[in-house]
């Protein structure tokens, strides 16, 4: 196992300089964030990215994301040339010597909460979701109006977006994955660069919207896609722990087995109602993943491959991008890691 933790880059407020200073942490999960949606990276801008990580003596673990063009998970006529810039970005992170890239398939919005700040008895806050509260939101002025969101849709485009997205059945969104894996995955071997789906955050449907990848069977199928080492699985311990009926720890056996989980979310949830939970501190006992269970099952399939914390809660008066603060992460990692190292075979 490699420990690694996300950075967003020069804008961050959590610097390359912290993030090597935690115990066990070797590696960095970043991405080209200035580059738009669709357009094609240059291999030029990896590597400058990849030798400002290595200046601190980290490694570029993972690209999460590249995104996936909404007309690629509509299956619209636009999608090949979205798909071919896909690629080339695929090659342009294997020429870079980055291994990982991670990316979802969820339906125009990416993780969704209903609180960023929710406040914990202990002093703390951290992201929550409440589906009662998500059916309360009026997207009437596009995605502006959703915490934390990024307003990339106005109310015009959004509605569009929505109509079109109406007519897509969970088969057909099965179809179009399939379709942008088949060409995407040879791309991938080629440049020695293994994709790891990451699962809805939440693992059901939002706003109406299909959602496909929710849990064990959804990464079976997803992994018959296309025969391949190269296309794998992000086990996040998060999104798919927010199911009561998901059960991670046999899900990172069965996975970890087949050498197929290329990167692990290590993040513990409380669930409230069925479809309501709050991130908490990662050790098991705070939550509702059996995060030992989960390490342990990676450890006996000699898993080797990045594992991050994740999100964090806010802790001792920090302030930042939610979820992404220093302290919490810190903490997080180095719990992982001993973890890790008390787990006998």
């Amino acid at each position: 196992m490699k420990m690694t933790l996300r950075w967003y880059g020069a804008s961050d407020r959590v610097t390359l300089q912290h993030l090597r200073q935690i115990p066990t942490v070797q590696g960095i999960v970043s991405s080209l964030h200035d580059v738009a949606v669709g357009t094609p990276w240059r291999a030029s801008d990896v590597i400058d990215l990849r030798d400002t990580i290595a200046e601190h003596d980290l490694a570029f673990s993972v690209v999460e994301s590249i995104p996936v063009h909404e007309e690629i998970k509509l299956g619209t006529p636009a999608r090949d040339r979205y798909i071919d810039a896909f690629c080339e970005s695929v090659t342009s992170v294997g020429t870079a010597g980055v291994p990982v890239v991670c990316y979802n398939y969820m339906p125009v919005f990416d993780w969704m909460r209903t609180a960023l700040e929710l406040p914990h008895a202990d002093g703390s806050t951290s992201l929550a979701y409440d589906h009662d509260e998500l059916e309360r939101i009026d997207l009437s002025r596009g995605t502006g109006g959703l915490p934390g969101w990024a307003a990339a849709y106005d109310a015009h485009a959004l509605t569009a977006l929505r109509a079109a997205w109406q007519r897509m059945e969970g088969e057909a969104v099965w179809d179009s994955l399939a379709y942008f894996l088949e060409r995407v995955v040879p791309v991938a071997t080629a440049a020695n660069v293994k994709l790891a789906i990451h699962p809805d955050d939440p693992p059901w449907s939002i706003f109406g919207l299909p959602r496909i990848i929710v849990d064990a069977a959804a990464l079976r199928r997803v992994l018959s896609l296309v025969d391949s080492l190269a296309n794998g699985l992000t086990l996040c311990t998060g999104s798919l722990g927010a199911r009561a009926d998901n059960d991670l720890a046999a899900m990172a056996e069965e996975f970890g087995a087949r050498g197929q989980i290329h990167f692990m979310h290590c993040r513990n949830v409380k669930r409230g109602t069925p479809k309501a939970f709050r991130e908490v501190a990662h050790p098991s006992s705070y939550g509702d993943v059996d995060m030992c269970g989960v390490l342990a099952a990676l450890k006996h399939n000699g898993f080797a491959g990045p594992m991050r914390p994740d999100h964090g809660r806010m802790i001792w008066g920090e302030k930042g991008r939610a979820g992404y603060g220093l302290f919490d992460r810190a903490l997080g990692a180095t719990y992982l890691s001993g973890l890790w190292e008390g787990i006998r075979e």
